[in-house]
Order: C-alpha cells, then sequence, then structure tokens
C-alpha cells in the first residue's frame, strides 16, 4: 500500500473520531500523523512497527494502526467508527468548507444524513439558523454540492432550464429567422437532463454551421458533419444539429420523442412523409391525435392518441391557489402575511394554504400544540383583513414509524386540511413501509398524502412501498396524492400519475414553498404533472375557492 491511501484513511479516522466528539488529542496526533505519512519520502509499508514508530509526528499508537492496517486491510477502531455513522454523512466529509464539527451539527441537530438532504436543507435557508452556520456558508456549500451532482453528468431540469434559455437566445441571435426548437428530454420536460439538444432549421444548413462553429456560448465545441457538439461551464453537454427547412420538422419529430414512441408512431405510417410542414400531420398519417411532446414516452398514450382521448393537459394558469407552504412559524423565510399577499398579488391566485411542520419535526422548528392554536388565531386575523383572498388552516404532519399522525384527533380536527408526509426512517423494508403508508391514509384527518416516496432526485432514492396498494387505499380514503412541485422532489413521480388517475384519485401540486420564491417552483410542478397526463378537472389546486372550500367541508364531514 502507498503512503497516500495510508494517510487518507488516517485522516477519516480522525475525521471520524472528531465527528464523534472523542479525544480531542488523539484527533490532532492522528491529523498530523496523516499529513507527516502523506510527505514521507519512502514508502511507510517498508518499515516495520518499531521503525514506524520513532518517525517525527508518528508515535507508537498511530503505527500500530498503521501495520494493522498493512496486515488486514482495514483498522478495527475505523471499521467501528463506520458502521456507527451513516453512510451519507461519511461522504458529506468529502465537501469542502465544512469539516466535522458543523457536519455533527447537521446530523444531530438537522436530522440530516445525506449530502441529498443537505442541498434540500440549503434551498430551504434550514442551515442558517443552525449553530455556527451562517447564509455565506450556506451558499458555498451548495454551490460545491451543484458541482458535485454536475460531476456526474446529471443535472436536474430546473438546473438546467436558464442555461437552456440562454443558449436558445444566443442561437435565435445569430439566425433570427430560423426555426430553433428543443429536441429530446429537454422538450420533453424530463426531471433528469443528461444532455440539452437543439435542433436549427436553415435556408442553406451549411452557412448555420459555419457561423455557429465560430460562437463561444459553448466550451470544447466540435463539428461533425451538421452537428455541433460541446459543453457549458458548469460541465452539462450541449449538441445542435443544423437541417434545412424542409426536413426540420420531420427531425423535430424524431429527435424529440423515446425510440420506443417514435418507433411506435413510423410503425403505424404507410405514406411517405419525408418532408412535412408540421409535426401534426407526422401523427395524422398514423391515424394518431397530436402528442405533446410531455407525453411521448413509450407508447403510454398511443392508444388514447388513436382514439382521440388524451387528457387536455393542465397549464400553469389553470392553477387557483397553493397548498402545502411553510412559514417563519416552523422553517419558512416569510411571514403568513406576506406570502398571502404575494400569491394574491403576484401570482393572481384566490387562495393559499399553509402548512408548516408538526411537533415531531423538531430540526425544522415544528409547531407544539400551543403554537398551531396561535398560529389559527393569526390566520383567523389575517382572513378578516386581506381582501380577495382566503388562508387555509393546514399542517404538514409527519407520518411516525406506526403510521399515526403526531397530533390527538382534538387538534387534528381544527385543521382544514391536513398534509400527511414520511420525513424519517425511510429505510423500512417494502411490506412495512406500505403498512405505514395505508394507516395514515385512512386515519379520517389525512387529506393529502405528501411528497409519498421521500425522494431527493440525484441524491435519494426514496422510500420503497407498493404504489398499487398505496394508490388504491387513496382512492377508497378519498385522499389527495401531492405532486410535490420542489425540483429536487417531482414527487409523486409522473410514471403513476395515470394509474393514480384512472383510479379517480385527485393530485394537487404544491409548491412546498419555504419563501416567495419557493411559489415559482409550481411551473416545475405543471411540467411533471403534464408528463402524467393530469388534466385540470382533476388537479385539487386548480379548485376555484369555492370548490376547495366544499372539498375540505366534506373531507371532514367523512362524506
Amino acid at each position: 500500500m502507498e503512503n497516500k491511501p495510508i494517510a487518507r484513511t488516517l485522516r477519516l479516522l480522525s475525521q471520524l473520531m472528531e465527528l464523534h466528539d472523542q479525544n480531542p488529542f488523539k484527533i490532532k496526533s492522528l491529523a498530523n500523523a496523516a499529513f507527516k505519512v502523506d510527505k514521507l519520502p519512502y514508502p511507510a509499508s517498508k518499515k516495520s512497527l518499531a521503525e514506524l514508530e520513532k518517525i517525527d509526528g508518528i508515535g507508537k499508537s498511530t503505527a500500530t494502526k498503521i501495520v494493522e492496517l498493512l496486515e488486514t486491510g482495514e483498522i478495527t477502531e475505523l471499521k467501528d467508527l463506520l458502521a456507527a455513522t451513516p453512510e451519507g454523512i461519511v461522504e458529506m466529509l468529502g465537501i469542502k468548507g465544512i469539516g466535522p464539527k458543523k457536519i455533527a451539527v447537521i446530523w444531530h441537530d438537522l436530522g440530516i444524513e445525506n449530502i441529498g438532504e443537505l442541498y434540500y436543507a440549503c434551498n430551504e435557508n434550514r442551515l442558517i439558523e443552525a449553530k455556527g452556520f451562517g447564509l455565506k456558508t450556506q451558499e458555498e456549500i451548495k454551490k460545491v454540492i451543484e458541482f458535485k451532482m454536475a460531476s456526474n453528468g446529471k443535472f436536474l431540469y430546473a438546473q438546467v432550464e436558464p442555461v437552456a434559455n440562454e443558449i436558445y437566445q444566443r442561437i435565435k441571435d445569430i439566425f433570427p429567422d430560423a426555426h430553433v426548437r428543443f429536441t429530446g428530454g429537454y422538450r420533453r420536460c424530463c426531471e433528469i437532463i443528461n444532455e440539452l439538444t437543439l435542433l436549427v432549421g436553415t435556408i442553406v444548413s451549411q452557412v448555420g454551421i459555419d457561423a455557429l462553429s465560430q460562437t463561444e456560448f459553448i466550451e470544447d465545441m466540435k463539428v461533425d458533419g451538421h452537428n455541433i457538439t460541446g459543453k457549458t461551464a458548469n460541465g452539462l453537454h450541449v449538441s445542435i444539429k443544423v437541417v434545412g427547412i424542409k426536413s426540420f420538422y420531420n427531425e423535430l419529430f424524431l429527435q424529440t420523442g423515446s425510440e420506443d414512441h417514435v418507433q411506435a408512431v413510423l410503425a403505424r405510417i404507410t405514406d411517405n412523409i419525408e418532408e412535412p410542414d408540421n409535426e401534426e400531420l407526422i401523427y395524422m398519417k398514423a391515424g394518431l391525435a397530436w402528442m405533446p411532446p410531455e407525453l411521448r414516452e413509450g407508447d403510454a398514450f398511443i392508444e388514447k392518441a388513436a382514439n382521440n382521448t388524451l387528457p387536455q393537459l393542465i397549464n400553469y394558469t389553470d392553477l387557483k391557489g397553493a397548498l402545502h407552504n411553510h412559514s417563519t412559524w416552523s422553517d419558512g423565510v416569510n411571514s403568513i402575511e406576506e406570502m398571502a399577499l404575494y400569491c394574491r398579488d403576484q401570482l393572481k391566485l384566490e387562495y393559499l394554504g399553509m402548512c408548516d411542520h408538526s411537533k415531531s419535526a423538531f430540526y425544522a422548528k415544528g409547531l407544539s400544540i400551543e403554537q398551531v392554536l396561535q398560529q389559527h388565531e393569526e390566520i383567523d386575523h389575517l382572513n378578516k383583513k386581506i381582501k380577495d383572498f382566503h388562508l387555509f388552516k393546514g399542517i404538514e404532519s409527519d407520518i411516525l414509524n406506526d403510521g399515526s399522525l403526531d397530533y390527538p384527533d382534538e387538534i387534528l380536527k381544527r385543521f382544514d386540511f391536513i398534509v400527511a408526509s414520511v420525513h424519517t426512517n425511510l429505510k423500512m423494508d417494502k411490506e412495512k413501509a406500505t403498512i405505514r403508508l395505508i394507516k395514515a391514509i385512512e386515519n379520517p384527518y389525512t387529506t393529502i398524502l405528501g411528497h409519498p416516496t421521500g425522494r431527493l432526485l440525484l441524491s435519494r432514492k426514496g422510500y420503497d412501498f407498493d404504489y398499487k396498494k398505496v394508490i388504491d387505499a387513496c382512492a377508497a380514503n378519498n385522499v389527495v396524492i401531492e405532486i410535490n412541485a420542489n425540483p429536487l422532489r417531482l414527487d409523486l413521480d409522473w410514471r403513476w400519475h395515470q394509474y393514480a388517475l384512472d383510479k379517480r384519485v385527485k393530485l394537487s401540486i404544491n409548491p412546498d414553498a419555504h419563501r416567495n420564491e419557493g411559489f415559482l417552483d409550481m411551473h416545475y410542478g405543471i411540467l411533471a404533472a403534464r408528463k402524467g397526463g393530469l388534466n385540470k378537472e382533476m388537479c385539487l389546486n386548480a379548485f376555484s375557492l369555492e370548490e376547495i372550500k366544499k372539498v375540505f367541508e366534506l373531507k371532514k364531514s367523512g362524506k
């Protein structure tokens, strides 16, 4: 074994000892020994125990650990500490800018156990509340995590969107009269983007290629025939294809849908359509209604397109309110009044549902029973004060391990609606997790099942359960399922929307906003909902104020 891996192992041991608040003298001694081993001009592995002990900065205790590592491939003390530390916490030790002491606060005080949860907490401004942290530290950590996520070559749709818009505008500036469209996963509004692809249609394609190849809006640019490839400064791969105007729409169709979708449509076509004037013609020749790009995943909606029964997909303007939001009462940044006025005056919504964290969410300043009653008094006051708008009393109630909610019935019945969510113990086996969720769904006070899987895209897989059983339980108990619009969540996954809709289960596009800007995430929730085939009639927060009041009243009455 070379010196560097020995040094890394000793350094990790010192970090874990600090994380677990062990003897500071031993921690400093190990850290110093790790530095010394790394700088040795000869291999430590060639030295005996007695020789290692004599090296300045190592000593007998550390020398014994080095010998143990060389002979067995591990250090028992390190193995024990790793067993007592969540894998995600160990991974955090590699983040620049936060040491073991800060990670201990993140772990023990905030209940965060992996990098994905840490990134989510940064977006919620939760870190600035913790001891030893501030806004600057939070932003630095967020940037490091984003860089780490990008290094995997995968990006959230929301991360790609501003870059995509800039590239699109740069191309249009060069060719104001050209046809320019996004294609591939970005045009289909996929939640994870591996590559940004665009199609450019010009009268003379070679002129377009020459002009684009001389620009500098993407790095490492390469030209191969009609294709231009490169990447952005943050590592997003970009591919631009330039074609003549006559072949533009055929290429747009071919480059947009998934491979299975394109083949399923082409298999239905017998006529020659090499130069269609629009995409609608291609679908018409296939005996299909035109399919929005979001639905072009496989053949899931082909039959509905053939029968002309495609859903009228929901649009952002269909939304009438925002449910599931957090204020300064728990871990939000804005007051209830500030959020209400923003929704009314800026977003032109009719209502706002407050859902601060419940008492079990200590890491997010969850509300005690006394605070719940005080908040309800404030909401009553604001409903009298704020005109042409309504505030609903809600709560995001934690689903406990046994499936119960974390307030007694006499408190639960005081809310207008309740979002029931899992935040802890996400590693239950599938059967227990399913039972847990179904029990929460069967609680007569549960209105909405919040972010059902608890996933965090690109960082946490989420809760494993029987989707069909859980959705069937929602259908049987008149419980709505959330589409959490936070671009890190987008949960319930769009792949299960149709099953829920077929069971007549309503969905709700909830921003889970922790600040006013968070309401804008409903844009991403809409994109996910459209991929799942949601129409406004089955979206809870597309109901008018009077309609949703009736929904909540019927639910509370048990009907």
